[in-house]
């Protein structure tokens, strides 16, 4: 049975870091694209990243360039978002998800998702 589960969310200061970890289960992390995204209260869901399997290419949206970094550790089975200079405007749930494919949709990051993790909060704010 596959499923995603976030870890890593909590309250952090304007400027600050945070590492969010979601954790696969019942399917090879490598062959398979792997996003992240969040919504905000009274908002859509956002787009924040796609990572593609194998060597392939990550994109990001464009509110998190710059300042967000997605990882895998394949072994570990973990899919990593580092997230740097924090704004407050980034509070939001984040959730990861699973493609159906291997590769990402570079205008459109939600794609083919298929599965998706219950989500972790994340809270900017000083």
């Amino acid at each position: 049975q596959v499923q995603l589960v976030e870890s890593g969310g909590g309250l952090v200061q304007p400027g600050g870091s945070l590492r969010l970890s979601c954790v696969a289960f019942g399917f090879t992390l490598d062959d398979y694209a792997i996003g992240w995204f969040r919504q905000a209260p009274g908002r859509e869901r956002e787009g924040v990243s796609c990572m593609g399997a194998g060597t392939s290419r990550t994109y990001y949206g464009e509110a998190v360039k710059g300042r967000f970094t997605a990882s895998r550790d394949n072994a570990k089975r973990t899919v990593y978002l580092q997230m740097n200079s924090l704004k407050p405007e980034d509070t939001a749930v984040y959730f990861c998800a699973k493609s159906l494919y291997y590769y990402c949709a570079a205008l459109n990051l939600s794609y083919g998702m298929d599965h998706w993790g219950k989500g972790a909060l994340v809270t900017v704010s000083s």
